[in-house]
């Protein structure tokens, strides 16, 4: 069959099976080189309702902080038996990337990442690479503003942040919710249930203040979920979990699987809302509970992987390049002590263990490889991060600004 007529076949199929069936589902990089083909195919995705069908599809990855070796933000990306990490933005050595200059990741939601760039923070769509500048309740010296959550609002569909703006002078700190696209910020004061004493809001304060320093919120049934620092430390006999519903801007605490746990995290699995932690100090272990009942706050235990078991039977080898080429060196140990868990998928895991590495496995405890960033083993983190592609613009275009310094360079058109 000639190329004509293969194109001719193409181009008899109806629009609306092109659309919905083939372009929703290419990558975002590959939708914009649609957009070059015709008039009709520009103006079918460019409309709203493609744009968040085409984000519905994607999946939603874990982010790897590299630290500059060699990228900072990575996107890791299941590809089977060997995953693939894409850069969410380089940056490059020799560069002017000093700390204040620095981007730093602060929330995610929905494709939209806030990004801190000094003093100031930004909404970012790194596929679009398109940003724009956030406005805050209170600016200059002596105020500092630290984003604890970043949400969609779904009765008004708007893009919501939750901040809390301190006055370093006097040490004292307000909350505050602005609406992307919006010019203002609002103040929210703390509800919290009437039988509540002073000193649980004052518990409830300090726990939002350092969430800054934890993983970010969980959103799950139209709520914010924080579990604090040091709120599951056996010391203290904590235990409870910050919830914020969204609608009503109200708090309320909720009970945690267990009040014996170290480095306990909240994390979203397969929907539901999940909590892993070790019961022990050595952090060797580590225990998943899955939410059975949310009203009742029931947890049931789903998984405990022994993670100093993961590797018995072979080596764990850092690769590394010297001279110019490949090397491979053993590890001191296998793994030791885990640090950090994040979900890559349905059925796998990453772990940071010994203070640097990150590992892949499946719920079932079973290794699958060790991570790496381009060619070598660098020292990573997990941020808890998410980033989920999306060619929707940012609300309130207008707002978007170019800065001679980008704040992005990705690979997406």
């Amino acid at each position: 069959m000639s190329g004509r007529r293969r194109a001719t076949l193409f181009e008899d199929l109806p629009e609306e099976i092109v659309v919905d069936q083939i372009l929703s589902r290419l990558p975002s990089k590959d939708v914009g080189h649609c957009r070059a083909v015709s008039p009709s195919w520009r103006s079918a995705t460019s409309a709203p309702e493609f744009m968040l069908e085409h984000h519905r599809r994607q999946p939603s990855l874990p982010i790897i902080n590299g630290h500059r070796q060699p990228a900072s933000y990575v996107v890791l990306r299941d590809a089977g038996a060997v995953a693939s990490s894409q850069e969410l933005w380089p940056f490059f050595p020799g560069s002017n990337n000093h700390f204040e200059n620095a981007n730093v990741i602060c929330a995610s939601c929905d494709g939209f990442v806030i990004v801190r760039r000094g003093p100031r923070l930004y909404i970012c769509n790194p596929v679009t690479r398109s940003h724009a500048l956030l406005p805050l309740p209170f600016s200059g010296q002596g105020f500092m503003n630290i984003v604890i959550g970043f949400y969609r609002h779904h009765p008004t569909k708007d893009y919501r942040v939750l901040l809390i703006s301190e006055s370093q002078k006097c040490s004292k700190y307000s909350l505050h919710n602005l609406t992307v696209g919006s010019d203002e910020s609002r103040h929210v004061p703390i509800r919290m249930p009437a039988d509540s004493s002073p000193s649980v809001e004052r518990k409830l304060l300090k726990g939002l203040r350092n969430s800054s320093h934890c993983p970010p919120p969980v959103q799950h049934r139209g709520s914010l979920h924080w579990c604090p620092l040091g709120a599951t430390n056996i010391t203290e006999g904590g235990g409870e979990i910050i919830v914020f519903d969204t609608e009503a801007e109200s708090f309320r605490w909720m009970r945690s699987p267990t009040k014996r746990c170290y480095n306990g995290e909240l994390f979203n699995m397969k929907g539901t809302l999940a909590f892993w932690g070790s019961l022990t100090p050595d952090f060797t272990a580590i225990n998943v509970w899955v939410m059975q009942d949310y009203e009742a706050e029931i947890w049931a235990l789903q998984y405990r992987i022994d993670v100093s078991m993961l590797e018995t039977s072979r080596k764990l080898y850092l690769t590394s390049l010297k001279k110019k080429r490949k090397k491979k060196t053993p590890l001191h140990s296998a793994v030791q002590w885990f640090d950090d868990v994040a979900v890559l998928n349905d059925r796998e895991l990453l772990i940071k263990f010994n203070g640097k590495h990150v590992l892949r496995c499946d719920i079932d405890g079973k290794f699958l490889g060790i991570v790496n960033l381009g060619t070598c083993q660098y020292l990573m983190s997990l941020t808890q991060h998410r980033f989920q592609e999306s060619i929707v613009p940012i609300p309130c275009h207008e707002m978007q600004e170019e800065d001679e310094d980008s704040l992005f360079s990705t690979g997406h058109v």
